[in-house]
């Protein structure tokens, strides 16, 4: 099973919408995600603070500022 990680900070438009299309996605494909608060980890702040909210599949980048569904639900296919 994957597991799809999205990046963000509360207070992030793109971030809410993120959350939506990856708690959907997941929700069809059985995958398992998680969020994480750039604010609160110092590494992932340093490595993606331009390109939030970013999407990762099993911990590997996927996307970033928009998640488009299909792919998402390639990726998590694949």
């Amino acid at each position: 099973m994957k597991t799809v990680t999205l990046i963000g900070k509360p207070g992030c438009h793109l971030c809410e919408v993120a959350r939506d299309t990856i708690a959907k996605v997941c929700s069809e494909t059985g995958a398992t995600w998680e969020e994480r608060d750039i604010n609160q980890d110092a590494e992932l702040y340093r490595k993606y603070w331009e390109q939030i909210p970013v999407v990762l599949v099993d911990g590997a980048q996927h996307d970033f500022w928009r998640v488009d569904p299909e792919r998402l639900r390639s990726a998590l296919a694949g």
